[in-house]
């Protein structure tokens, strides 16, 4: 009988690491790959290289009306399997091939034995990165803030 409690953690886990690797730096995921892993990116089976095409993004109104087609986008998708077996996926903006098939072999290897020395190697400066870039447009749009109050008038 299938835990699927376990199953769904971890999907979203997979599902947030592969957010996190699409919307890294593609300079900054090229510095975190490390030799050993570009390596076997090298000896990876291709099961789709790396190619560049649109998606269409969708809206909503307010986040909850009708959905529209926004316009498109485009992205770069990829899919590879390693000498082990492990199978990654990734897809990112723009059309940086370099930046999808490091995403992808990344995804693999966060399936295998060693996925705990790639999360600390990889995802967790990434994870930071990110914090960072988050807390400083906070800071911007917080240094922007316009406080509004109100005066009592006498008249009531």
């Amino acid at each position: 009988m299938r835990d699927v409690g376990a199953e769904a953690a971890e999907v979203e886990g997979r599902r947030g690491w592969m957010g996190l690797l699409a919307r890294a730096r593609p300079d900054r995921l090229a510095a975190l790959v490390t030799s050993e892993m570009q390596a076997e990116l090298e000896a990876a089976t291709w099961l789709r290289r790396p190619e560049v095409g649109a998606v269409m993004v969708r809206g909503r109104i307010g986040g909850t009306g009708t959905p529209f087609n926004l316009g498109e986008m485009t992205v770069t998708r990829c899919a590879l399997r390693l000498a082990s077996g492990a199978v990654g996926i990734a897809q990112v903006q723009g059309r940086d091939r370099g930046h999808a098939a490091r995403a992808a072999l990344v995804d693999a290897l966060l399936q295998g034995p060693g996925a705990a020395a790639v999360r600390a190697a990889v995802l967790a400066p990434l994870a930071a990165d990110e914090a960072a870039r988050r807390a400083d447009t906070a800071a911007k749009a917080a240094a922007t803030r316009v406080e509004f109050f109100t005066l009592v008038r006498g008249e009531d």
